[in-house]
């Protein structure tokens, strides 16, 4: 059998994930601090922060998400879609950690990890070619289409990083899927078109 694309990214990050829980010199050097990098040029914090997460549920959810949607995404790119789905998903984890770096830098005690910012650029992404795909939330028995679901993220994300009242980066959530719409539109401008026409026919 041979394995996607998608699922050779959850492999890795399930493997790293599991092996810097268990090597915490590892974990601290990987996950992303923004003090560090600046101070002392671990640039790779940018990338490596996003093949690891702080537990088992935490993996599960970005994971899951990605599993579902990566493969439609690399499908919805075409010639060269499984590159391109690989390009979104690793900047997506770097570019999403700039605003934390920039907001956090001179904080030696500020740590963020995870892969959050490029599930989120390839959740949508996903959503730009396919605005009204119905998504259920865990625990809402109703599907959402793609879009509505898409503006409530972006704007609950953007209240909570905000208010920074709990320990999730918000910040990483919306700038990464603020970045998911921009390089599909780079990359695939027809796309815009589609997706105006598509949500134009929508109804309730």
């Amino acid at each position: 059998m041979i394995l996607n694309t998608t699922t050779w990214i959850l492999i890795i990050t399930i493997i790293t994930s599991i092996y810097a829980w268990n090597h915490p010199d590892i974990y601290q050097k990987w996950i992303l601090n923004p003090y560090r990098i600046k101070h002392h040029r671990q640039y790779w914090r940018f990338l490596t922060s996003g093949f690891v997460h702080i537990n088992y549920v935490h993996l599960f959810f970005n994971m899951f998400a990605l599993f579902f949607f990566g493969q439609n995404v690399a499908y919805y790119f075409g010639p060269n879609g499984d590159t391109l789905m690989v390009v979104l998903y690793l900047l997506g984890i770097m570019i999403s950690d700039i605003p934390t770096y920039l907001k956090y830098q001179n904080m030696p005690n500020y740590n963020s990890l995870g892969a959050s910012g490029g599930v989120a650029a390839v959740v949508f992404s996903s959503i730009m070619f396919d605005p009204l795909n119905p998504i259920r939330i865990m625990f809402i028995p109703i599907d959402i289409p793609g879009f509505v679901l898409g503006a409530l993220y972006i704007i609950y994300s953007y209240y909570q990083g905000k208010r920074m009242a709990d320990n999730i980066n918000h910040d990483a959530h919306l700038f990464g899927a603020i970045f998911g719409l921009l390089f599909t539109v780079a990359l695939r401008p027809g796309v815009v078109v589609s997706f105006v026409e598509q949500i134009s026919n929508w109804s309730l």
